[in-house]
């Protein structure tokens, strides 16, 4: 048993049971994937892959819980090298973060360029999806870890470190009727005009409908964005007034817009790291995770682990 057998059946499963998708994921030949799989499957003595001719239709029963013992051999394989790493050499090597488009667009950038300075020798890499992609990202092995405010709640996976607070503003156009009301603004007063903001899935979208719901409300949300800047551009063309998380309104840049405070109608939420339980995390990235969250040191993250005082 090699583990480029494990690697090969891990891609196939990954890839639908597209064995020449996993062949060129892996820069290597389809015969090659299926004859080192058929070699595994005669040692194990079972079928891994139920097939209808050459095409690789089903995964069999126990080749589930091979694939399952599979996927955390490789992890675990994965985790040997980045501890041979680490003692080789401390301040080198790759580092993924899966995250959301207004974390990568406001929240990281200055922790980002700290860590750069920190850390020259660190290949970073930033990947942006929605919560349930990133998530996916780092329970596959793909990112090192996902920042988010949604998501990583559902995955048993990851273990969930929070970083900080934040709540909403209103943006509308300079001169727009809002702007002139004198006291603190209403739900109902939003829910007169047509709203822009996050797509369901992103940023704390939920909580935004849940004000509105409170009120009996539905809002006449006419367009959805997964990016806080096509929310502002679309809200300065006069589609709408947007509802968007606070950090991503920059006075200095958002020059045609304005912002009213929205933090007494939403509750707030609060911006999270996600990390496999069992991952081994180079010293480099526990420095992230500090550089980006100061309350969550590296005792702090290894105990939320479960491998305080190891």
């Amino acid at each position: 048993m090699k583990l480029q057998q494990l690697r090969y059946l891990v891609e196939v499963s990954k890839q639908g049971l597209n064995v020449s998708d996993a062949a060129e994921k892996l820069h290597t030949s389809q015969p090659g994937i299926s004859k080192q799989i058929r070699l595994l499957e005669d040692e194990l003595g079972v079928q891994v892959f139920i097939r209808n001719g050459k095409r690789v239709v089903d995964v069999s029963p126990p080749g589930r819980e091979i694939l399952r013992i599979a996927e955390r051999i490789l992890r675990e394989a994965g985790n040997l090298k980045r501890v041979g790493d680490e003692f080789a050499n401390e301040s080198a090597g790759s580092l993924t973060i899966a995250t959301t488009h207004t974390q990568a667009r406001y929240a990281l950038p200055k922790v980002i360029k700290r860590f750069v300075e920190l850390y020259p020798k660190v290949r970073l890499s930033i990947k942006q999806g929605s919560p349930t992609q990133i998530c996916d990202m780092v329970v596959s092995g793909e990112a090192d870890i996902a920042i988010a405010t949604e998501g990583i709640e559902l995955y048993s996976e990851l273990i969930m470190l929070p970083c900080y607070d934040w709540n909403r503003s209103i943006v509308v156009p300079a001169g727009h009727p809002l702007l002139a009301v004198d006291h603190p603004v209403t739900i109902e007063e939003i829910a007169a005009y047509p709203v822009i903001t996050y797509d369901f899935a992103f940023t704390g979208r939920s909580k935004i409908n849940r004000a509105f719901e409170s009120r009996g409300i539905a809002p006449n949300v006419v367009l959805t964005a997964i990016d806080t800047d096509v929310i502002k551009t679309y809200v300065s063309l006069g589609l709408g007034v947007g509802v968007i998380a606070s950090m991503a309104f920059e006075p200095e840049r958002d020059t045609s817009l304005r912002a009213i405070d929205a933090s007494h109608l939403f509750d707030p939420s609060t911006t999270r790291i996600g990390v496999r339980k069992d991952a081994y995390l180079r010293g480099y990235t526990y420095a992230f995770i500090e550089l980006f969250a100061p309350h969550q040191s590296r005792a702090t993250v290894e105990q939320a682990m479960g491998r305080g005082g190891d």
